[in-house]
């Protein structure tokens, strides 16, 4: 989907509509397999690992909030800019016009810690949120967070 990567001239390259084709046609064909209260999407507009960039994720993200309401999907995960492979970067509410776009339930990941997530849900930012790399290096953090 990303502008950087997607060198593509046919129906699934060039613009921004077709580079999201062919993620689009998948949920649609899954959703009408298995029902599209089965199914959710996560997107991370905002990765750069691997030169793998968009030159507008922000556009890309709002682009498939608002594409993914079309299929009545149950939940859409998307990813903070803020976190890198190595550390953490200050980017406070990039995923608000996405979450607001997004009909169904939201999920946010990226470096939050318990605080972080208690704030961005309290806020509207999100509906959940995801601690991926924080579970897994504590997999007693149920506890912890209690």
């Amino acid at each position: 989907m990303k502008d950087q990567v997607n060198d593509r001239t046919d129906e699934y390259g060039g613009s921004l509509e077709n580079r999201c084709r062919f993620v689009l046609e998948i949920v649609e064909a899954v959703a009408n397999e298995i029902g599209a209260e089965r199914v959710g999407l996560r997107l991370s507009p905002f990765a750069d690992y691997a030169e793998c960039v968009d030159s507008n994720p922000k556009e890309l993200g709002l682009y498939m909030a608002n594409a993914l309401n079309k299929y009545g999907i149950l939940y859409l995960h998307m990813v903070e800019p803020r976190i890198t492979t190595h550390e953490k970067v200050e980017c406070p509410h990039s995923l608000v016009p996405m979450r607001k776009a997004f009909n169904g339930t939201f999920l946010a990941a990226g470096g939050y810690d318990r605080h972080d997530g208690i704030n961005a849900i309290a806020e509207n930012r999100t509906d959940l949120v995801v601690y991926g790399r924080l579970f897994l290096a504590n997999p007693d953090l149920p506890k912890r967070f209690a």
